[in-house]
C-alpha cells in the first residue's frame, strides 16, 4: 500500500482518468491498474500535481499538469457556453471560476507504471536543503556516491543509438567526440511554444556532469550552443535570444545533457541554485580549463536523498 506523506494528504477510491495508452504488451494503463485502491497527493507546485496510486500489489505515479493555453483556442474559450461561478466582485474587478468544455481544458498526464519505491520517494514532498560542495567534497563524497550507484541510463543510449525516439530527433551532429542529439523533452507536448523544452544529449559517454568539463570540451559545448539554437530557430521559429540554455548540477542523470527552454517558461530546475547557463560555462572554461575542478558549487537536495545523507554523515550539513 502506498504511504502518503506531506501536508494535507488524502485518499479516495478513484479509477485512472481515461484510457492512457502505452506501447507494447501493457495495452492501456487503465486496463492494467483499474483496481486502484487509493489515491494520495505526493506533492504539488503551481499547476503540477504529483499523485500516487495504489492497487493490489501495484503502484503508479501520475503527474498531472495544466497545459498552457493555446493562443488560437482562446476565442473559443471565451465564446463557448460554460459554467461561470462568481467568486468576488469589487468595483471594476471580478473573479470567476470557469468550467470550460473538455476540448479546451486539457491536462497532460505523465505516468510511471509500475512505479518502484524509488519513484515514489522521488515525487514525495520533502524538505529541501542547499548544499555547498567544494571540489574536495565532490571527490570525497559525491563522486564515490555516483560510482557506487547503479543509475540506469539505457534509455539515453537507446536515443543515441537510434533504438528509440528516432522520430522525435530535431537535430543531430553525429561526431562521436563533439556531436549530440537534440530531442523534445517529455515535459513538452509540442502543442504551443510557451513551454518549449528540448534537451541536447551528447554522444560522449565519459562526461557525467559539469564537474568533468574542461577546456577540452569547448568544441562540443560550442556545437551544442550554436547548432541547438539554429535547429530550434529553423524548426520552431524561436530565436536564440528567447531561449534559456543551461546545465543542471546536480543533474537528474549522469550523462552530460543540456536543457533548452523558452525564456519565459518557468521550467522545473531552471532556478539559480541548480541551473548553469551554457554560455557562462563556456566562458568560464575558456578563462580557466579547470574552473569546475576548483570552484564550490551550490545545489539543492531533498532530505530523503541518499546523497544528502552522505553529506550529513560527513558533517557538511
Amino acid at each position: 500500500m502506498l504511504s502518503v506523506h506531506g501536508a494535507n494528504p488524502y485518499t479516495c477510491l478513484c479509477p485512472l482518468p481515461g484510457p492512457l495508452a502505452v506501447p507494447g504488451q501493457l495495452g492501456s494503463i487503465q486496463d492494467e491498474i483499474r483496481d486502484v485502491v487509493s489515491v494520495g497527493i505526493l506533492g504539488a507546485s503551481g499547476e503540477v500535481q504529483r499523485i500516487g496510486l495504489s492497487g493490489e500489489g501495484t503502484d503508479a505515479v501520475v503527474i498531472l499538469e495544466k497545459t498552457p493555453f493555446q493562443e488560437e483556442k482562446i476565442p473559443d474559450l471565451l465564446k463557448k457556453a460554460m459554467k461561470a461561478e462568481l467568486q468576488m466582485q469589487n468595483d471594476i474587478y471580478c473573479t470567476f471560476y470557469l468550467s470550460p468544455p473538455p476540448e479546451l481544458s486539457e491536462i497532460k498526464a505523465t505516468v510511471v507504471y509500475p512505479a518502484t519505491e524509488k519513484h515514489i520517494q522521488k515525487y514525495l514532498r520533502h524538505e529541501v536543503h542547499l548544499i555547498r560542495e567544494t571540489w574536495e567534497d565532490y571527490q570525497n563524497i559525491t563522486l564515490p556516491f555516483i560510482q557506487s550507484q547503479s543509475f540506469s541510463i539505457q534509455w539515453v543510449y537507446n536515443i543515441l543509438e537510434k533504438k528509440a525516439e528516432t522520430e522525435r530527433i530535431v537535430h543531430e551532429n553525429p561526431d562521436p567526440s563533439n556531436g549530440f542529439v537534440l530531442v523534445p523533452d517529455l515535459k513538452w507536448n509540442q502543442n504551443q511554444l510557451d513551454d518549449l523544452y528540448l534537451v541536447a544529449v551528447v554522444h560522449r559517454r565519459d562526461i557525467k556532469s559539469l564537474r568533468d568539463l574542461t577546456a577540452e570540451h569547448l568544441p562540443l559545448l560550442r556545437n551544442v550552443l550554436q547548432e541547438g539554437k539554429e535547429a530550434i530557430a529553423k524548426r520552431f521559429g524561436v530565436p536564440g535570444s528567447q531561449l534559456r540554455i543551461y546545465l543542471h548540477y546536480q543533474p537528474s542523470y549522469y550523462h552530460l545533457h543540456v536543457h533548452f527552454t523558452a525564456a519565459g517558461h518557468d521550467a522545473p530546475g531552471s532556478s539559480v541554485e541548480r541551473a548553469h547557463l551554457l554560455a557562462d560555462v563556456i566562458d568560464n572554461l575558456a578563462m580557466d580549463s579547470t574552473f569546475y575542478q576548483k570552484r564550490a558549487l551550490t545545489f539543492p537536495l531533498r532530505a530523503d536523498e541518499p546523497l544528502f545523507k552522505k553529506f550529513q554523515e560527513a558533517g557538511k550539513v
